[in-house]
């Protein structure tokens, strides 16, 4: 059992304060001596990881996944394990691990100290969680407002998609992947680390955050409006015509204009992109296995 963790929750994230006072109150009940930091500004959580690296046992974060994301370098590093509280929007990370939404019922796993060693998606040199895409994904999270998310969750995301449609448009794209190249005309490339992604879409029924492998799910339309017709395929994961899927450790894209990327729901690079799989680079807690 870890005694001494780092806290970091973000004061703005959807459930904020509120879940900050029930998160201490439950994992000091459990035990544990907290040291407590706030994650308002994501892109310090690398310098405070690093600064308590040698005071304690594991760092705890409260906010969504892209908050989670800035930090991951750093944990990667120290390697201290990670506790999630699952304070964002679409919580894909504690999603892919089973982390249930409920902020006791989510420090009472970090208490348990049952802990799992995940892959890391990796594209032109910064780590994802998840996911990381171009197109569509990276439009609706370039242009939703934050505040607009923060109260309204995935409805934001759905609006916002909505009004994006309208100006995306269709792009050319080199995908190669086990020494094989496909060009495709689409609206959306999107590379998995796991199951789970945007708002709670399945890539494929058998991924896994620690398979050793990234899943590609690239959406070849003419026309923007084709979307619509493949959504049920894509909330499920399963494989459709105009769906073009690929399972590799390594995935080339390239594009004829630079298209931006967005990692974990922020922008975070552009065409051409290497992505890569770093096998069990981050330890996380998780539920204890349900006995048969």
């Amino acid at each position: 059992m870890t005694k001494r963790a780092l806290l970091l929750v973000n004061p703005h994230s959807r459930r904020g304060q509120e879940a900050r006072l029930q998160a201490i109150q439950e994992l000091q009940k459990s035990g544990l001596e907290l040291i407590e930091e706030s994650a308002e500004k994501p892109q310090g959580l690398p310098d405070l990881i690093r600064q308590y690296s040698q005071q304690v046992d594991c760092v705890i974060i409260g906010s969504g996944d892209g908050t989670i994301n800035a930090a991951v370098d750093a944990l990667a590093c120290t390697h201290l394990p990670l506790g999630i509280l699952p304070l964002g929007t679409a919580n894909n990370l504690a999603r892919n691990l089973g982390i249930p939404q409920s902020i006791p019922a989510a420090c009472q796993i970090i208490a348990g100290g049952k802990i799992r060693r995940i892959d890391l998606g990796w594209v032109n040199g910064q780590y994802f969680l998840n996911v990381a895409g171009m197109g569509l994904s990276a439009e609706i999270n370039k242009h939703v407002k934050k505040e607009f998310k923060r109260r309204w969750g995935v409805i934001a995301y759905a609006v916002t998609a909505l009004q994006v449609l309208w100006h995306t448009r269709p792009f050319w794209a080199e995908i190669e992947g086990n020494n094989q190249s496909v060009r495709v005309k689409t609206l959306q490339i999107t590379v998995c680390n796991g199951r789970y992604y945007g708002s709670g879409f399945s890539v494929a029924d058998d991924a896994q955050i620690d398979d050793q492998r990234l899943d590609l799910y690239c959406i070849q339309i003419q026309h923007r409006w084709h979307i619509i017709t493949l959504l049920p395929a894509l909330l499920l994961g399963k494989p459709t015509p105009g769906v073009l899927t690929l399972q590799a450790k390594e995935i080339t894209i390239s594009t004829r204009i630079p298209q931006p990327i967005d990692a974990d729901g922020e922008l975070a690079s552009k065409t051409p992109a290497q992505f890569r799989v770093i096998p069990q680079a981050l330890s996380v807690f998780v539920p204890q296995p349900v006995p048969n």
